[in-house]
């Protein structure tokens, strides 16, 4: 898939880090093995571990073991604009629907590993609160229009979070809940939900059978 060198998600997820569900992504299911074929350009960023976006500098975001759903609302989102990134929305207006599942298939394919409660910090109160009710106490989505954030790199999300923030990501949910957040309240999430091992994975594909 065309997705370049920031996401996420979110991708994540990037990610990323609350989104609303998607219809395509409820209907037929993607082929993965398609979505594996179309997302060879996504590696190039995706694919490389600790891989960094430029400006601003933070890491790509992991892939791998995400919900469907969420992908495919987030490529539609840059699609749409309600996400800002030009590369992104380039990438993602090149694709349609049944691309944007097929690829969604693939990423989910790659399969996160159960994260560790015990490898996190202990939660701060905002995120005992407010976060976990879509995320989950053990970073993973509750239903796959919320994003598995458990593992994710710890300056992606801050970044998810100050685009939420600042207006760059549109969500009725995460803007409601990232308005009264401090630079400490951001912090301390992307440390927790980071700190759990293992997670999200960086996408593996095979290129050579």
């Amino acid at each position: 898939m065309p997705l370049s060198c920031r996401f996420v998600t979110a991708l994540t997820l990037t990610l990323a880090v609350a989104a609303g569900g998607s219809a395509l992504a409820a209907g037929t299911p993607g082929d993965a093995a398609r979505g594996e074929v179309l997302s060879y350009t996504c590696l190039g960023c995706h694919g490389i571990e600790d891989y960094r976006n430029p400006y601003p500098d933070y890491d790509v975001p992991r892939l791998g073991g995400q919900h469907v759903d969420y992908i495919v609302s987030a490529l539609q989102e840059y699609r749409s604009g309600a996400r800002a990134h030009a590369t992104m929305q380039v990438q993602a207006a090149t694709l349609s629907d049944q691309d944007m599942q097929d690829i969604a298939a693939y990423f989910s394919s790659q399969t996160a590993v159960k994260p560790d409660l015990t490898s996190a910090p202990p939660p701060p109160p905002k995120v005992t609160q407010l976060c976990v009710s879509c995320h989950g106490k053990d970073g993973v989505g509750v239903t796959g229009a919320y994003p598995n954030l458990a593992g994710q790199h710890e300056n992606y999300l801050e970044q998810a979070l100050e685009e939420y923030k600042n207006g760059e990501r549109k969500n009725a949910i995460m803007s409601t809940f990232v308005v009264n957040l401090t630079a400490q309240d951001i912090a301390e999430v992307a440390q927790y939900y980071a700190g759990m091992k293992p997670g999200l994975t960086t996408l593996n594909r095979r290129l050579f059978r």
